[in-house]
């Protein structure tokens, strides 16, 4: 039985991000550090303090490497500058980035290897206007 890229990411949920200033995610921890809110079930998981910044890590460069990633299942980083054409150290930063965001997985494996994984195949934007 072959599994194709996809079986591998059909698991995951829909990460589901949030805008907020700094402030107002600030507060919204402290809050739920004090007890006196519960984060809802279909709340973000993921905030950034503006569209721009949101933009600027799922630019179309970005969407393409993801899609890269998912289709092709690279066993290294190595393998993936190849595939990718990017340098090793723009794609370390870049997905190290992701990873922070929860975009991908770096599983490190011996000798230093690690290979990256999509860990979502949508992504859902929720903001309030004004």
């Amino acid at each position: 039985m072959t599994t194709t890229p996809t079986a591998t990411i059909t698991a995951a949920t829909t990460l589901k991000v949030g805008i907020a200033s700094y402030e107002d995610m600030k507060a919204r921890t402290m809050a739920i550090a004090r007890g006196e809110l519960r984060p809802k079930a279909g709340d973000p998981q993921v905030w950034f303090t503006s569209p721009e910044s949101f933009a600027r890590l799922l630019s179309n460069k970005n969407r393409a490497l993801l899609a890269l990633i998912a289709e092709t299942r690279p066993e290294s980083l190595h393998e993936l500058a190849d595939r990718s054409g990017r340098t090793p150290g723009n794609l370390s930063r870049t997905l190290r980035t992701m990873e922070r965001y929860g975009l991908v997985r770096l599983h490190r494996g011996s000798r230093g290897m690690v290979r990256p994984e999509v860990a979502y195949r949508d992504v859902q934007l929720q903001m309030t206007l004004g």
